[in-house]
């Protein structure tokens, strides 16, 4: 019977690659140096957060009401789901920006900046850096930008 996949080592908490993958149906065995994906480090909790958002459309009354938590718990927990899967702030508006002087400058450099911060959420999401140098990376982007 299979298990679910573990993503975190239970000696050491360091993370876990996947090395062998094998298709039951032909037989066909791959091996190399997997990620378990962004859905594969979820915390159990995240993972029944993540299914009463599917299960409700969304709804965060509706999970209110399944999960038994306050609507400001629901929210929170859901915003902290989404930014635990890589996705940044929900809007510009909850990030400060520096008042633009030339708006085509401004434009230009903006798409920049979302350009380099999507860059660096893949180099993370393939392991090439750790997530504090993907932090401190971003950081940075954003105090260049004021």
């Amino acid at each position: 019977m299979p298990h679910d996949v573990i993503s975190t080592c239970p000696v050491c908490s360091g993370e876990l690659a996947i090395t062998r993958l094998h298709c039951r149906s032909c037989g066909t065995t791959l091996e190399g140096d997997f990620s378990v994906g962004r859905f594969g480090r979820l915390s159990r909790e995240q993972l029944a957060l993540l299914e009463s958002f599917l299960r409700s459309r969304g709804n965060l009354r509706d999970m209110e009401r399944e999960l038994g938590l306050s609507y400001p718990t629901v929210r929170s927990r859901v915003e902290a789901l989404v930014r635990s899967l890589g996705f940044g702030p929900r809007s510009d508006a909850d990030e400060p920006v520096a008042e633009p002087t030339d708006p085509a400058t401004t434009t230009a450099d903006a798409a920049a900046i979302q350009q380099a911060r999507q860059q660096l959420l893949e180099r993370l999401a393939r392991h090439e850096i750790s997530a504090e140098d993907a932090a401190d990376a971003i950081r940075a982007l954003g105090r260049t930008s004021r």
